[in-house]
């Protein structure tokens, strides 16, 4: 069953383009230890507001930069965070939440709070937006149904390597030396752009109104709100006539060798703004071809932007398409073209085939993946930089809608490994845990008859699990978007046990 946005952002202030945010501005935000409400709290703290949070899962690698900022962040929920007046004796006056929570509990005790003290209550991307509003800068968001948090950080890494300085809210943990200081999900600086990692669940990126968008890939995703591919695609296309009611002459730049970025492209007819076409192997204002130099994959463009011969430091023909669209990017924005040596040292974002450990021959990695599409190109990307090992695909499925619709899917992805271990469904928004099972899903890769699953259950029993199952050679690719990152670290601390 499909819900509309509205009924999962049940008690949300309406999306609206960004406003300044008034300095001194007291913000309470839900769910601060999170990679998108931690980042919406630092960049609203940056921008002039008076800021603090809660969250259950306080402290998590997201809060580290929050406290370096001066953000409290208390690891409980309770309503006299709302009640409880600053020592100025000014009370709270905005409230920022993810539609996670909203979309399970509506009635929470602080959203009740809010309610009752009348209290605005806000989508934590309204906040990214507003503070984009405050520093002026132009927005240019990355959206799309894969690759999104590697690609914006992918054009951060150009930004900050052009001197530009730019702001920035990305889904994964960036560096020091692209964050600013500690690992952090944002970025502020002085520079004239402001990239936003754009999510289309719900209506996430209804309050970005970018100047540039990039559009990497549409596909169908998030069943408990887009009944289908074409629903995916009319979400994106309204986004980007809404965006064109306030930008003058936006840009889209788009990837049309993906079916869903043409057909979004297709959707725009009459649109005012400028579609720039990119595209591996299609008739586009920038292609290109991978080809082979000195033993390495390498990217050849072409195009109206100038032909060039690149280096891609990550791996996967999904990554060159990636590449792709930072260096069409690079045109829109001009940039000094010496900025796009770069290309070759960007090494991604946190949780995107992030090394975990390497233990008696034994490597373990850690990936957010949790779509059959970027599932099947992780593997592949896998295969590719390990050629010739054996591959452990381990997957904590990311919800239960999605996995009881796509179930096949994941099957056949998965079925790619030579073994393969499903741990428990991280429930996630979910209301409904009968749909479907994680056994259920092992019983569908083992049923395609190729790599014989299991279900070990948690994310702990399954590091045990594997613990006693890995041999010297292995590749152990752990993806998930919900606690799998437990897998990939206990794993490491248990063979190193073994092997002390």
């Amino acid at each position: 069953m499909t819900r509309s946005k509205e009924d999962i952002g049940r008690g949300l202030a309406p999306a609206r383009a960004g406003l300044p945010i008034p300095g001194g501005q007291r913000i309470h935000v839900i769910g601060a230890a999170g990679a998108g409400a931690s980042a919406a709290a630092l960049l609203a703290a940056r921008a002039g507001a008076e800021v603090n949070g809660c969250d259950p899962g306080a402290p998590s690698p997201y809060t580290a930069a929050l406290e370096a900022a001066g953000v409290a962040v208390v690891d409980r929920h309770a309503t006299e965070h709302l009640s409880t007046p600053a020592a100025a004796g000014r009370p709270i006056e905005r409230l920022a939440v993810t539609k996670a929570l909203t979309a399970v509990d509506p009635d929470h005790p602080e959203l009740r709070a809010a309610r009752d003290l009348g209290i605005p209550i806000e989508a934590w991307q309204q906040l990214v937006a507003d503070a984009c509003a405050t520093s002026g800068q132009r927005l240019v968001a990355v959206a799309g149904t894969h690759g999104k948090s590697t690609t914006a950080g992918w054009l951060v890494h150009l930004l900050v390597t052009a001197g530009r300085d730019p702001s920035a809210f990305v889904g994964a943990l960036l560096e020091p030396e692209l964050s600013g200081g500690p690992p952090s999900t944002a970025r502020w600086g002085a520079g004239p752009e402001f990239v936003v990692e754009a999510d289309e669940y719900a209506g996430n990126f209804d309050p970005y109104r970018p100047a540039v968008t990039l559009l990497l890939n549409a596909e169908w995703d998030h069943p408990d709100v887009f009944a289908d591919r074409e629903a995916v695609i009319d979400a994106f296309a309204a986004w980007l006539r809404r965006a064109a009611e306030t930008v003058a002459e936006p840009t889209l730049v788009a990837n049309v060798a993906d079916e869903g970025a043409r057909a979004v492209v297709d959707r725009l007819a009459g649109w005012p703004g400028r579609v720039v076409t990119v595209g591996l192997n299609v008739q586009a204002d920038v292609s290109g071809q991978i080809d082979e130099i000195e033993g390495q994959p390498a990217l050849v463009v072409n195009g109206r932007f100038g032909p060039g011969v690149f280096t891609v430091g990550l791996p996967g023909a999904h990554n060159m398409a990636n590449a792709m669209m930072v260096i069409a990017a690079h045109a829109v924005l001009g940039l000094p073209r010496g900025a796009l040596d770069s290309i070759a040292d960007y090494r991604g974002v946190s949780r995107r085939m992030e090394l975990a450990g390497e233990v008696g021959g034994v490597t373990v990695l850690d990936d957010y993946a949790h779509h059959p599409t970027a599932i099947a190109r992780t593997l592949e990307a896998v295969r590719q930089r390990y050629p010739g090992r054996r591959v452990w695909a381990v997957y904590e499925p990311l919800t239960y809608h999605r996995t009881a619709a796509m179930l096949e899917e994941f099957a056949a992805a998965l079925a790619a490994a030579d073994a393969v271990a499903v741990a428990d469904i991280w429930a996630g928004r979910d209301p409904d845990t009968t749909i479907t099972s994680s056994p259920a899903l092992a019983a569908a890769v083992t049923a395609r008859g190729g790599s014989s699953a299991s279900a070990p259950g948690s994310v702990e029993a399954t590091a045990d699990h594997l613990a006693a199952a890995v041999q010297p050679g292995d590749i152990v690719l752990v993806m998930g978007g919900g606690r799998s990152y437990v897998i990939a670290h206990r794993l490491v601390d248990l063979l190193r046990g073994k092997a002390g």
